[in-house]
């Protein structure tokens, strides 16, 4: 369990950096597009870059979000067996919701890696001749992350209450 906490703890971290990095080379470069405008000035790769970036941005978000358990969800279900005191119940709500999300996500891999294999295959270069097909990459890596946050907290919630709080 421990290696599963370090690889989940590892991939936390690696997402809040990478959102970061994202999110001031977002403002940075779409400031510096309004600036050049202003002069005439432009580079045709920005606009795509940065909409990569954003992109990347999505799917990092994702990956704290669930970790941290803030994604969005409609939790009418939990939110009764918490008021009737039943969080025995309430525990394998939350292990199916965890189960069946990251079943789902590996079916979104799949699919993601068959559009990414189909754009390597039909798609073209973009900008400083990356090829379309690399730059989908960013889905199934995305989905296999958060696919993996969600195994963790499925596989998590079987551990006890101290150890599980150390995540």
């Amino acid at each position: 369990m421990g290696f599963l906490r370090a690889i989940d703890k590892g991939v936390e971290k690696l997402a809040g950096w990478g959102l970061v990095v994202c999110v001031l080379t977002m403002l940075f470069l779409s400031t510096l597009v309004i600036v050049m405008r202003w002069f005439g000035v432009t580079f045709l790769w920005f606009d795509p870059f940065i909409r990569h970036v954003v992109f990347i941005s999505t799917f990092l978000g994702g990956v704290i979000a669930t970790g941290r358990g803030t994604h969005i969800g409609i939790d009418i279900l939990g939110k009764y067996l918490e008021s009737k005191n039943l969080e025995g119940a309430q525990a394998w709500i939350e292990r199916l919701i965890a189960f069946v999300s990251a079943g789902t996500l590996v079916w979104l891999i799949q699919a993601s890696w068959d559009f990414m294999l189909s754009e390597l295959k039909y798609g073209k270069p973009t900008f400083f001749g990356i090829h379309s097909g690399y730059l989908t990459a960013i889905i199934p890596i995305g989905f296999a992350l958060i696919a993996y946050r969600f195994f963790f907290l499925f596989v998590n919630s079987f551990s006890s209450k101290e150890e599980a709080s150390n995540v």
